[in-house]
């Protein structure tokens, strides 16, 4: 069983790849299903499987205003 997408997860969101580290600070430029393309500082644009890598927030975390 997958994790839900996180709903907060869209287009702008600044993000990091926890197991990618050189990658640098990414900015989320689409999501579609499980699908979020991410363009990335160091790497360019990547897509991830976001039933298998969990994107960690960088900077404000919209859902830090929802607890």
């Amino acid at each position: 069983m997958h994790r839900p997408m996180d709903p907060f997860l869209e287009p702008g969101a600044l993000v990091r790849h926890p197991g990618q580290p050189d990658w640098g600070t990414g900015q989320v430029q689409s999501v579609d299903g499980w699908r979020v393309t991410v363009n990335f500082e160091e790497s360019g644009k990547q897509t991830i499987d976001a039933r298998s890598v969990n994107l960690v927030w960088t900077g404000d975390d919209p859902r830090a205003d929802r607890r």
